[in-house]
């Protein structure tokens, strides 16, 4: 989770609009180095198109962290779309689940909640997906 927090803090403290980076990270876990190369991609509301950079994006991925606000419905309302396309890049070349965890940030701002924690579980429920609500300003 601190991974998680960090590039989350990175990310939604300074709302830096359009931009893509790749952070990479060494973890140590179960005494084995571990390299992580994580790709924060900002999200369009557009539907996304085969052979599209997002696309590419779900090739280049091993496992997906989906961050919506808790404040923004529309930010939640798009991960359905977001799921299935990811569930169809990369289970359909082959039969392993692709590991895909849930995030609701800004649980800071509780009093601006729009969506519940209880559909953000059923979200994570009904699409085999892990869930987490963060806040990255804490």
């Amino acid at each position: 989770a601190a991974l998680t927090v960090c590039f989350l803090t990175r990310r939604f403290i300074g709302e830096y609009g359009d931009m893509e980076f790749i952070y990479s990270h060494n973890l140590t876990v179960d005494g084995r180095e571990i390299l992580f190369h994580i790709w924060d991609v900002p999200s369009s509301q557009q539907k996304a198109e085969e052979g599209s950079s997002e696309e590419k994006r779900i090739q280049w991925a091993d496992s997906f962290v989906l961050v919506y606000s808790i404040c923004d419905r529309a930010s939640f309302n798009i991960l359905p779309l977001k799921i299935q396309f990811i569930k169809a890049a990369k289970e359909g070349q082959s039969q392993e689940k692709v590991p895909i965890v849930i995030v609701g940030n800004k649980r800071d701002l509780h009093h601006q909640r729009v969506v519940s924690s209880e559909e953000g579980r059923l979200l994570a429920l009904s699409s085999d997906c892990g869930f987490y609500e963060v806040s990255a300003a804490e």
